[in-house]
């Protein structure tokens, strides 16, 4: 399978079969006109993904991460964050 990259040529994959199969249905089934333009899809979801992850990671853990360090009496164990998930879900049932 290849991959063009704008002017500067083309990329050459290989998939396991059952990722080209799934490549090639897309393609079939009219979804999309290429099977480049499934690949891009896909890579273009992936980046977003990263950027998301990047995002929650600067946004929420990263500060949570200085709060903690700041004040370590916040931490809690794991056996307390299992307690609490467990309380929480025994009042959704």
């Amino acid at each position: 399978m290849r991959a063009s990259i704008g002017v500067q040529g083309c990329l050459s994959i290989t998939l396991p079969k059952d990722m080209a199969d799934v490549v090639k249905a897309k393609v079939s089934a009219g979804e999309y006109a290429s099977e480049s333009e499934v690949i891009r899809d896909g890579l273009r979801a992936l980046m977003a993904r990263d950027r998301a992850v990047d995002a929650w990671l600067n946004q929420q853990v990263g500060p949570a991460l200085d709060e903690l360090k700041a004040d370590p009496s916040q931490a809690v164990t794991a056996d307390q964050v299992r307690a609490h998930l467990a309380a929480e879900h025994a009042e959704l049932k």
